[in-house]
């Protein structure tokens, strides 16, 4: 065992209890987070605008301050972008994270010397977390590399600028610097298929242990690996043995991985946002990931099939319950009040408290009152997957309101890597696992409104091109596993 491995699992031992203080009063932890936002924002325009002065209790928020997403705090949010000072938090931010469009253009999230370190601090205590549980501390040793956006950032105002991943690559500690690739010249590289091309040729030879990123950009670099080299990923990189993710579901992605790599090696899912850190897997046994209550963030939840009411309950931490649907509302120390972020999560556990996520509020499928959810899908995908040699790329699914002919239907538009034997016998698997899931959904099918899911093979890399063609190839950027529309759907290239 090196010097760097068992001073590794020291601290993840130390990491370990301080993130048990906290896990094991959840409700406590809550509370002292809400209190000191609203202490150290009453003096700001937005705290003096809703009376912070006055509030003392979660009811006191909740009288005050209404749920918003961006746009509806976009007028404050502009207002810092325009150089203003104490309009959301005190002070200015020190960067602005900018994310996709919207229909107000590009997203500006604030990221303030307070907030900064939640984001730090939360990556690596997942991997500490995991160190602590296995013991597994080797891979320390190795070569990591974090597929990510570029680093350059501009300015605005004053404020630096720039993608989320590209802030935090000017984060990494200095004892990994001498670990960590890809190099900076090449992380710079805007172009993502250039990109992943330099990305290959720096790393091939090398002695990589950590790889990380959004599986559907991460499997391109893998495919580009395994094509180069001759060889499966774990035959390439001996000692590659964790690899860790975030921004979608690794199981419709699991069999292909595998197939890539050409065996099993451990994950951690990461729960990352512009505008949080929010949660980490801290178990290999345990279904969920640990909600970060001691980060800044103040969490409000409220049950997704009442969020369009008029005045939707909102729930704090001691109240939800395991197995609902919640949308996620945020309250930060970068200045994001009652604040929706469009995901939904279910609670797996709530000792310690563990979520998934389930899916986004606006991605959704409910032409017919069926009420899919992105959880429900992959779920299906993934039973229908279990013990066959089918492998997916990638997938989405669209309602069909007006077929040329019989009823309307749900579209599963399927890039498959190995395709099913037997098409009909696979759909039919599907759509019984998605009416086992869904009440609503068996309700249409039986009552013959609907008929069961169609697939429509993709062609090969046609999400790739489908992303390309919209300037949303790699990076942060994600496919939706479902819409209400047939925006994505009509624009995929087919077999």
């Amino acid at each position: 065992m090196s010097l760097k491995s068992l001073a590794a699992k020291i601290f993840a031992h130390k990491i370990h209890n301080d993130t048990q203080k906290w896990a094991q009063r959840p409700v406590e932890t809550q509370q002292k987070v809400f209190r000191d936002l609203i202490r150290q924002a009453q003096t700001t325009a937005f705290g003096k605008d809703h009376h912070f002065d006055q509030i003392h209790s979660h009811a006191d928020f909740v009288k005050h301050v209404p749920i918003r997403d961006y746009e509806q705090l976009k007028s404050y949010v502009d207002r810092v972008v325009h150089g203003e000072e104490n309009v959301l938090w005190k002070g200015k931010p020190l960067y602005f994270a900018k994310t996709s469009g919207t229909t107000s253009g590009a997203k500006y999230i604030p990221l303030t010397k307070e907030s900064m370190p939640f984001h730090i601090q939360a990556a690596r205590n997942a991997i500490l977390s995991y160190i602590h549980e296995t013991g597994n501390a080797d891979f320390v040793d190795g070569k990591m590399i974090f597929l990510q956006g570029s680093p350059k950032l501009e300015m605005k105002n004053g404020i630096q600028l720039g993608r989320l991943s590209g802030i935090v690559a000017h984060y990494v500690p200095n004892y990994l610097q001498r670990n960590r690739l890809p190099s900076w010249e090449t992380n710079c590289i805007e172009d993502w298929e250039t990109k992943v091309d330099a990305i290959v040729q720096e790393t091939i030879t090398q002695n990589m242990s950590v790889i990380s990123g959004i599986p559907s950009w991460v499997q391109m670099y893998f495919e580009k690996l395994v094509k180069t080299a001759g060889k499966p990923v774990g035959e390439l990189f001996p000692n590659f043995n964790l690899f860790i993710y975030g921004g979608v579901n690794y199981e419709p992605y699991r069999a292909k991985f595998e197939q890539l790599m050409g065996r099993k090696v451990d994950a951690i899912e990461l729960f990352p946002a512009s505008e949080g850190f929010f949660a980490y897997q801290d178990s290999q046994k345990e279904k969920g990931m640990l909600l970060l209550l001691n980060s800044g963030i103040f969490y409000e939840f409220v049950k997704a099939d009442e969020f369009f009411n008029a005045n939707p309950r909102r729930y704090t931490i001691g109240e939800v319950e395991l197995g609902i649907n919640y949308v996620m509302l945020l309250s930060t120390n970068a200045g994001l009040w009652c604040y929706n972020i469009g995901d939904t999560v279910q609670f797996t556990s709530l000792s310690p408290y563990r979520v998934i996520v389930s899916g986004r509020i606006k991605h959704f499928i409910s032409a017919f009152g069926e009420h899919v959810i992105g959880k429900e899908v992959e779920e299906a995908l993934r039973q229908s997957v279990e013990g066959t040699t089918v492998r997916i790329n990638e997938f989405t699914v669209a309602p069909q309101i007006t077929p040329k002919e019989g009823l309307p239907y749900h579209e599963w538009l399927i890039e498959f890597e190995n395709a099913p034997e037997d098409l009909e016998a696979f759909t039919l698997k599907i759509d019984q696992a998605m009416r086992q899931q869904n009440v609503y959904y068996d309700d249409l099918i039986t009552g013959n409104v609907l008929r069961t899911v169609v697939i429509t093979p993709v062609a090969s890399n046609g999400f790739q091109t489908y992303m390309k063609s919209i300037g949303k190839l790699g990076g942060q950027n994600k496919i939706p596993r479902l819409a209400n529309d047939r925006t994505i759907a009509d624009q995929l290239p087919l077999l």
